[in-house]
């Protein structure tokens, strides 16, 4: 029965990238099996000095080995098991390479460490002709050499939030032609504090998450805002229409539907954290700095807004920027200054003068912060802009959103089809991982923004190049 039970499971030998990139990734193969080769702990050691992402990882991915091995000297070739440190539900074993392995590779220089590797897996095929053996690695070339020598080979997908970025949580929801016939038996409405309510009964109300937005484009349009879902009853709150002139935001107003749902939770003390998702063009960073400017200047709910992003050059690099953080960060904050061109530009009767003085009064009220000095840090009633959050691995995402201190809204922006870091896919990034995460809080609010606004030029070149 032992026997059978371990040929059903897989044995995964991991390449060095998997352990640097994920160190907890020892811990995510369950009942399977772990082999090391002893090329991959000399590239863990090569790589672990220096304040590198890499190099903590490298670190961490040694510490958790010690822990694994232990101090003890055991029969290494017996596997160590994994279940350690709250890992009672992994049940494989680490097996490292404890002997020299001698494979001819038919056209591969043997010393290199990825050819060193793929010897290892073919040795271990060869030993347990009964059992799967996969190569598990970030490295492209290498699964592609692998399967050249009919090896099984896999990316490590554990880090990754969503398989298609299709399927991510948009934030809103059609409703069906039948919307109302299926729902409206046991309907109530009331009305309060000047906002209309539906307490609607039915099927599709289980499926609704608190915040999402549901839309009804028939005869009659009905756009809404899911308050609280319990079992098949929901309750609706009707958005508030940002699309009419004496609702504007700053002198700012909505162009479409997703831009009005996102003013929505942009304006709503009660969302905590936003994340607005959408192309280059649809309206993101200027709908945010408005609604930002209104509640800090004119209604005072926060006390100033910081703005942030990361980093990453599209082309070569400029070399040191001169000056204070808020001035080396200057140059990256471009699309900040045009969208402020813009929104100093909406208020119409201040004349020269009185705008002049409005640009000195905002550039007082918004600080430009580098992400490299965000530890330790706790902001307190501020409304905190994360740009280009695409950019962000999770890790660092949790650091940012984890400054809030009472009081703060944050919100990220960003388009996952712009990923600049490396290593760092639609699936993996940051922004993807917290919309995932946090859809259904109640003090959350997502919204993906379809419609490029910028001009017919750039939504045409955002389409067709």
């Amino acid at each position: 029965m032992a026997k059978k039970q371990i040929e059903q499971t897989k044995l995964f030998v991991l390449d060095t990238n998997v352990l640097m990139h994920d160190p907890s990734s020892l811990f995510r193969f369950e009942e399977h099996d772990i082999h090391l080769p002893m090329v991959t702990l000399e590239e863990l050691d090569n790589n672990k000095k220096g304040l590198t992402e890499v190099a903590r990882n490298a670190r961490q991915a040694s510490r958790n080995l010690e822990e694994i091995v232990g101090t003890d000297l055991i029969n290494l070739e017996q596997g160590c098991p994994l279940s350690i440190k709250g890992n009672k539900h992994v049940t494989g074993k680490l097996f490292l390479q404890t002997t020299q392995v001698n494979v001819e590779l038919p056209g591969l220089a043997g010393s290199k460490a990825d050819n060193q590797i793929l010897g290892v897996v073919l040795d271990l095929h060869k030993h347990y002709p009964n059992r799967q053996v996969v190569l598990v690695s970030k490295d492209i070339n290498i699964r592609i050499k692998a399967r050249a020598l009919g090896l099984a080979a896999e990316d490590y997908f554990n880090d990754k939030v969503l398989e298609d970025s299709d399927l991510l949580y948009s934030g809103m929801k059609e409703l069906p032609a039948n919307f109302w016939e299926k729902h409206s038996k046991e309907m109530e409405s009331w009305q309060e504090a000047g906002r209309m309510f539906y307490r609607i009964t039915g099927p599709l109300c289980k499926t609704f998450l608190s915040n999402e937005f549901v839309f009804y484009e028939f005869e009659k349009p009905f756009h809404a805002i899911v308050k609280s879902v319990e079992g098949n009853t929901a309750v609706l709150e009707v958005v508030r229409d940002f699309t009419v002139p004496k609702h504007n935001v700053w002198g700012i107003v909505a162009r479409n539907r997703e831009q009005n749902f996102a003013l929505n939770l942009l304006m709503d003390p009660e969302v905590d954290f936003v994340s607005l998702l959408g192309q280059a063009g649809t309206g993101k960073t200027l709908l945010t700095l408005a609604a930002a400017l209104t509640q800090v200047l004119d209604t005072k709910t926060y006390s100033e807004i910081i703005m942030t992003r990361v980093t990453v050059p599209v082309g070569e690099d400029i070399g040191f920027l001169p000056g204070t953080e808020e001035e080396k960060m200057a140059p990256w904050m471009g699309a900040l200054e045009d969208n402020l061109d813009v929104l100093n530009k909406t208020d119409d009767d201040a004349g020269e003068w009185g705008r002049a003085a409005t640009q000195d009064l905002i550039r007082t009220r918004i600080k430009v912060k580098s992400l490299n000095f965000m530890r330790g840090r706790t902001f307190l009633h501020k409304f905190l802009i994360i740009d280009e959050a695409q950019n962000l691995t999770p890790k660092q995402m949790k650091t940012l959103i984890t400054r809030a201190g009472p009081g703060t809204k944050v919100v990220c922006l960003g388009n996952i089809a712009q990923i600049d870091t490396p290593y760092l896919t639609e699936g993996s990034s940051g922004l993807t991982y917290v919309v995932d995460r946090f859809k259904g809080w109640e003090h959350n609010g997502h919204i993906t923004l379809l419609r490029g606004e910028r001009s017919r030029l750039a939504d045409f070149a955002a389409e067709i190049l």
